[in-house]
C-alpha cells in the first residue's frame, strides 16, 4: 500500500453566516411647548362651571399639560380657532417642538446632525404638505440628500408603527443612524364648543415631541453602550369591532375636525390587551412575568387601569407611564417615548433584561414591541 506524504487537498472554504443586523437604541429626547397649565387653572381659562365636565377634568390623574391655547376675547373668553389657525398653529408648534427634541436625541447618543441619514416624522394633529420631516431638514439644515418618511394619521399608536418601519431602515443600512420623531401639537386639535365630546379629549391632551435615535449593527458585535436595549419583535393587533371608537373626521356643525373617543375605549383596549402581548411572546419562550419593563402609552387613567389589571401588572411596572400622564398629560404618539426617557434616567434596566413597549390608538389598535437590554 502506497501512503501519499503530499499535504492532502484543502477543503473549500465555507462562507462565514451573516448574522442579522440588530436594531439598537442610541438615543432619546423630548421636547414640550406652550405654557404648563393645571387642570383647575384650565378649567378657569376655560371658563368651565359645567360640574359633569369639570369632574372628567378634576378625576382625569393629570396634574399639568403644556398647551397653546387661543388668546381670550375683549370678554375674557377663549373661543375655538377656524380651521385654518389650527393648522397654523400645527406647524409652527410640531416643527419648533420637533426640532428641539431631535436635537436632545441626537445630544443624547453622541451624535450631531451631520451624522442623521434618516428621518422619520410622525404626527396626528395637524396635516402638512411637504411634511414636517422636509420641514425639519430646511429648519435645522440637516442635509439635504437625508432619506426622510412621514407618518400622518395613525393616531396615538403610530410611534411604535414609525420604529417598525425605521427598524426595518437601519437593519437594510447598518451603521447608520435613523431617527423616529414623533411630534404633536395638540393645542392645534382642541375644540370649545362645551360639549361632553370635546371636554373628553380637552381634558386629556397635551403638547410634545419625543425622538428616538436607531442604529443597526450585526448580532454578534460588541455592546458598547448596555443601557439601550436592542429591537428583537414586533406585533400590532387591529379590533375591528371597535374601529370607530377612536376617530378623528370632519365635525359639521362646527367646521373643523373634531376628536371623537368612546366612552368605553378603556375597557377594549384593556379587555384586548392579553391578547396582543401573548402575539408579541409567542415563539420567543418568555412569559409575562420574564418581562422586567412595561412602557405603556399614557392614554388616560381608565386605558392604564385597564391594561393594569388585564395583564396583572402592578402599579411599580407602569410608573413612568402613570408620571408620564401626571405631568404632561397624553402627549399621543410621543407618549411611550417620554416613558422610556424617564426609563433611561432611572439608570435601573441591566444588560439580559427584557422590556415592552405598547401603544394603542384608532382602529381601534394595539401595537407592541419586545426589546431587550
Amino acid at each position: 500500500m502506497t501512503i501519499s506524504l503530499e499535504a492532502p487537498h484543502e477543503l473549500p472554504a465555507v462562507p462565514a453566516v451573516a448574522l442579522p443586523e440588530l436594531t439598537r437604541v442610541a438615543g432619546v429626547g423630548t421636547a414640550v411647548s406652550g405654557e404648563p397649565v393645571t387642570q383647575p387653572e384650565l378649567l378657569d381659562l376655560l371658563d368651565i362651571a359645567d360640574p359633569r365636565i369639570r369632574s372628567v377634568f378634576l378625576n382625569s390623574a393629570i396634574h399639568r399639560r403644556h398647551l397653546s391655547l387661543p388668546e381670550p376675547d375683549e370678554h375674557g373668553r377663549r373661543a375655538s380657532e377656524p380651521q385654518g389657525d389650527l393648522l397654523d398653529k400645527h406647524k409652527r408648534l410640531a416643527v419648533e417642538m420637533g426640532a428641539r427634541a431631535l436635537e436632545a436625541c441626537l445630544k443624547d447618543a453622541g451624535a450631531t446632525l451631520a451624522d442623521l441619514r434618516h428621518l422619520c416624522c410622525v404626527t396626528s394633529t395637524g396635516f402638512l404638505t411637504p411634511g414636517l420631516s422636509a420641514l425639519i431638514i430646511r429648519e435645522l439644515g440637516i442635509d439635504p440628500h437625508c432619506s426622510r418618511s412621514d407618518i400622518v394619521g395613525m393616531g396615538c399608536n403610530a410611534g411604535l408603527n414609525a420604529l417598525n418601519l425605521v427598524a426595518g431602515w437601519s437593519a437594510a443600512h447598518p451603521g447608520e443612524l435613523a431617527v423616529v420623531l414623533c411630534t404633536e401639537a395638540c393645542s392645534a386639535a382642541y375644540a370649545l364648543d362645551g360639549t361632553m365630546r370635546t371636554a373628553v379629549v380637552n381634558s386629556l391632551f397635551g403638547d410634545g415631541a419625543a425622538a428616538l435615535a436607531l442604529v443597526a449593527g450585526a448580532a454578534d458585535e460588541p455592546v458598547t453602550e448596555p443601557t439601550r436595549p436592542r429591537v428583537l419583535k414586533f406585533s400590532s393587533f387591529i379590533i375591528t369591532d371597535a374601529i370607530e371608537a377612536m376617530r378623528y373626521d370632519w365635525d359639521r356643525d362646527q367646521d373643523r375636525f373634531s376628536f371623537f373617543l368612546d366612552p368605553q375605549i378603556p375597557y377594549v383596549v384593556g379587555a384586548h390587551a392579553e391578547i396582543a402581548v401573548g402575539r408579541l411572546l409567542a415563539g420567543t419562550g418568555l412569559r409575562r412575568s420574564d418581562i422586567d419593563h412595561w412602557l405603556v402609552h399614557s392614554g388616560g387613567k381608565k386605558v392604564i387601569d385597564a391594561v393594569v389589571v388585564n395583564l396583572g401588572l402592578s402599579r411599580h411596572d407602569v410608573r413612568h407611564t402613570i408620571s408620564v400622564l401626571r405631568d404632561y398629560g397624553n402627549v399621543s404618539s410621543g407618549s411611550f417615548l417620554f416613558s422610556y426617557e424617564r426609563l433611561q434616567e432611572e439608570n435601573v434596566a441591566r444588560p439580559g433584561e427584557y422590556g415592552v413597549l405598547m401603544t394603542m390608538g384608532p382602529g381601534s389598535t394595539i401595537e407592541t414591541a419586545l426589546v431587550q437590554w
